[in-house]
This record gives structure tokens, C-alpha cells and sequence, in this order.
């Protein structure tokens, strides 16, 4: 089991990510699913597939040539760990900042939960504020 959802967890950063496939997400973000760190622009996390995809439009309208590395993953049970690098350069406006056409480059990291082949539950922690900065938002 730890190796398929290693390989889910890759897949959904080459499929949803790197390829920018919509319907990735709801292949693999189950219904009920869960992602923390992660927020709708009232703050609440994002819930489900249609939530989810409303976050992946804008982030990869802002960073269209986005590439999302897996650098590790470890699994145990239904979790899995994956530590990423992420690149790409800042061509929209659709994060609330003009695009400046500045490459980004930071780091982040997320445990997921898989049930039934689905991410169900993600807790994601990506620099951001290092990204908000490379593009001279703070």
C-alpha cells in the first residue's frame, strides 16, 4: 500500500501541477476531501475537488510554467510525507499582484491521507511568504 500512495502523491504533483490537468483533481482529491494550509479566499481550507480547483485556476494563472519537484517521500499506513521544491516565474495577476515576470523558487512540504485511492485529507506547509517576496508582494 505505501508504494501506491507514494505513487499517487508524485502523480498528483505531475498531473495536477506540472501538467496543470483540471480533471486530475477530481480523479484524485476525493469529494470529501480536505486540504489544510491551503484556503478559499475567506480563509477556510479548501473542501473537495470544485474548491480545490478554484485555488489550482488562479495559482497557475499567476505561474502557468509551474514545476512542482517531489524530492522525498516517506509513507506509513494511509499517510504519506512528500518534501517538494517548486519553480516558475510570475506571469499573471491573478494572486492580487500584477505579474512582475520574476522566477520564484522555495520549498514546501505536505502530509497527505489516501482512502480508497483518494487524497482525502492534505496538510500542506509551503513557503509563501518567500514566494510573496521574490515578486515584491511584501
Amino acid at each position: 500500500m505505501s508504494t501506491e500512495n507514494k505513487e499517487l502523491v508524485r502523480r498528483w504533483f505531475e498531473e495536477v501541477w506540472n501538467k496543470g490537468r483540471t480533471a486530475a483533481i477530481h480523479e484524485m482529491f476525493a469529494e470529501d476531501g480536505i486540504a489544510h494550509g491551503l484556503s478559499d479566499e475567506s480563509g477556510a481550507p479548501l473542501r473537495g475537488p470544485k474548491h480545490f480547483e478554484t485555488f489550482h485556476a488562479k495559482f497557475r494563472e499567476a505561474f502557468p510554467d509551474i514545476i512542482v519537484t517531489v524530492e522525498d517521500t516517506i509513507a506509513e499506513g494511509d499517510k504519506v510525507a512528500a518534501r517538494c521544491s517548486v519553480r516558475a516565474k510570475h506571469t499573471g495577476d491573478s494572486l492580487g499582484v500584477a505579474a512582475t515576470h520574476l522566477p520564484v523558487d522555495f520549498t514546501g512540504m505536505t502530509i497527505v491521507r489516501i482512502r480508497d485511492g483518494k487524497i482525502i485529507e492534505a496538510w500542506n506547509n509551503f513557503d509563501f511568504m518567500k514566494m510573496y517576496r521574490q515578486i515584491g508582494a511584501i
